[in-house]
């Protein structure tokens, strides 16, 4: 009895729709003739839904759908909460399946009767999502849904929507075997440019949830393609390259390569730093992660002229302290290079003072002095020369290595080299040279 119930009160939705005419948005309320019944159906469904009883709602949502189908937007929305609620705790199939038709049929109704298709859709496709996914008949027009959704919607596609389009995908290709390999990189393709224009404006309005929200569902789309194609550098090369030599100025293609050999751990590939670049050229937003990765590369390659520009610009795009810091340790090392050791101490120091957490900072202090020894020497006198590792002993003490301390201690001046320049342990002395500075003398021994 009860889906024969249901099933008479899906027709009467029908007739009801098929008794409508005009498009309205449906903003103001439109009163049907019986507007004493009607209020008494708007109390009814009302209580219902706050006791939670929504089943004893269908019955004056039916009567307003059929003789006041455009009263106001409120009529479907509380509709298809109503049959929402029934439906996911329908256990009986066959009355679900009803349940779920009802539910659909209420946003297309909403749309006939309403209008603002594109936003009711978007709903409309979460809601089929939840029910349909698992219904293999009902998958080719999950799909057809969803695709119509990002079409008209573009960027205001519903975030719940963006895994579950790609799941979809995955779920028609699984069952059904009728996607190619061009038509699930071409929704691929939607979700990702729709994902990036969200976490672009929650940066802008300087939403940090948001931002790591949206980044993990675009680390699951991504996961959802490569559970269906195989995409490794070798899947890159054959058959991304040929069309990025073609138009190295594709963006969205760009950043399929560059994050998919990064995936693949193939950055060696040239590939992989040409797209890189391309993206750094044409995206409008500059990005620290990208630049300083490409600059680390270029480093890495031999490339400083090019690594020194790009880490650069990483410090100015930084946000963090963190970010900062770790840049200056680059950019001191890229001096330390060139053999300008004062500027990248001087670096190496800003990135201990950006960041008092980076100990890193004064281990590479430390490096530059234990690796002065040949260059400052005066071969003179060994105690004397030996102060450069005194003084890169105490910046391995400001990093915390313990190893590099004993290291630098085995390098100190002797009892018996003090002794003949008749210094004292304890006493101040000068280290020359490009250092520059005091130590207190300490000895190996």
């Amino acid at each position: 009895m009860k889906l024969k119930l249901l099933m008479v009160v899906c027709t009467a939705f029908c007739l009801a729709g098929i008794t409508t005419t005009g498009l309205a948005q449906c903003k103001e309320l439109k009163w049907p003739e019986d507007r004493k019944r009607a209020d008494e159906c708007i109390a009814v469904w009302g209580d219902a839904m706050k006791q939670g009883n929504y089943r004893s709602a269908t019955s004056s949502l039916q009567w307003m759908l059929t003789n006041a189908p455009q009263w106001n937007t409120k009529l479907y929305i509380d509709g298809a909460d109503i049959y929402d609620k029934i439906a996911d705790k329908e256990t009986d199939p066959a009355k679900k399946k009803v349940l779920v038709d009802s539910l659909m049929w209420l946003y297309d109704m909403r749309i006939k009767n309403c209008g603002d298709e594109a936003n009711v859709l978007n709903r409309k496709a979460y809601a089929s999502y939840k029910y349909n996914i698992k219904n293999k008949e009902k998958l080719p027009e999950l799909l057809a849904l969803y695709d119509k959704v990002f079409e008209l919607n573009g960027n205001n596609v519903s975030d719940g929507n963006l895994v579950a389009y790609m799941t979809t995908v995955k779920a028609n290709w699984l069952a059904l075997k009728n996607l190619p390999e061009d038509q699930i990189f071409l929704r691929y393709d939607k979700i990702e440019s729709v994902t990036d224009a969200k976490i672009k404006k929650a940066l802008a309005e300087n939403k940090a949830p948001d931002v790591e929200k949206l980044k993990s569902y675009k680390d699951a789309v991504d996961g959802l393609l490569i559970s269906m194609v195989k995409v490794d550098c070798d899947f890159v090369r054959k058959n991304l390259a040929p069309k990025f030599k073609k138009n190295p100025n594709d963006l969205p293609l760009a950043k399929k390569i560059f994050t998919f050999m990064l995936q693949g751990k193939c950055t060696e590939d040239p590939l992989w730093l040409e797209a890189g670049e391309t993206i750094h050229k044409l995206n409008p937003d500059k990005d620290f992660g990208l630049a300083k990765t490409l600059g680390v590369t270029y480093m890495r390659n031999g490339n400083n002229d090019r690594a020194e520009a790009l880490l650069k610009e990483a410090f100015t795009l930084a946000t963090t302290a963190q970010d900062k810091s770790e840049t200056q340790l680059y950019l001191g090392s890229l001096e330390s290079k060139k053999g300008n050791y004062t500027g990248a101490r001087d670096l190496f120091r800003q990135a201990g003072t950006s960041d008092p957490s980076n100990k890193d900072a004064w281990q590479q202090i430390g490096d530059l002095y234990y690796n002065s020894f040949d260059n400052c020497a005066k071969k003179q006198n060994l105690a004397e020369d030996r102060l450069v590792y005194i003084a890169a002993y105490d910046m391995y003490s400001r990093s915390g290595n313990a190893q590099l301390m004993s290291r630098a201690k085995a390098q100190f001046p002797s009892k018996e080299e003090i002794f003949l320049l008749n210094w004292a342990v304890g006493s101040n002395q000068h280290v020359g040279c490009w250092i520059n500075e005091g130590v207190v003398l300490k000895t190996r021994d």
